[in-house]
């Protein structure tokens, strides 16, 4: 289950979010949703870098069965705008942002492994016809 907390005007439906997340995990997850100032706070706090992002996740360590996996915090501005350049729906671009920090709080690294994050993004991607994964637009650029 999500637990989100929306600190934006933009309506979600969380329908999707939900059915990706039982896909991927039992375990329930926290959802923060933000504009740019909030993650920017953040990620300059947690991260050292001082510019908005898209997605941060925040595992919970050593958890237990019954305790969420973590947090994921996304900035809807960077939702809303990506969505528009690359001409799907901000609910498409969430999905994608709420699938890379899912997997990356139960354990996936992009930046370490030999691509099994992105095998199961694509997974995810190809299952709940999403548009194509942040690993590989990020390997376009």
């Amino acid at each position: 289950m999500i637990q989100m907390e929306n600190l934006t005007d933009f309506q979600v439906s969380t329908e999707l979010l939900e059915k990706i997340a039982k896909y991927l995990t039992d375990r329930d997850v926290e959802l923060i949703l933000c504009d740019n100032d909030f993650i920017q706070t953040i990620n300059s706090k947690y991260r050292r870098k001082d510019d908005p992002t898209d997605v941060l996740s925040f595992p919970i360590r050593g958890g237990r069965e019954h305790e969420p996996v973590g947090s994921i915090v996304v900035s809807m501005d960077q939702v809303i705008e990506k969505s528009e350049e690359l001409s799907h729906s901000p609910q498409d671009e969430l999905a994608l942002l709420f699938t890379h920090g899912l997997l990356h709080l139960l354990g996936f690294n992009h930046e370490k492994d030999q691509g099994e994050m992105r095998e199961k993004e694509e997974k995810v991607i190809w299952r709940f016809g999403l548009p194509a994964s942040l690993i590989v637009r990020s390997e376009g650029n």
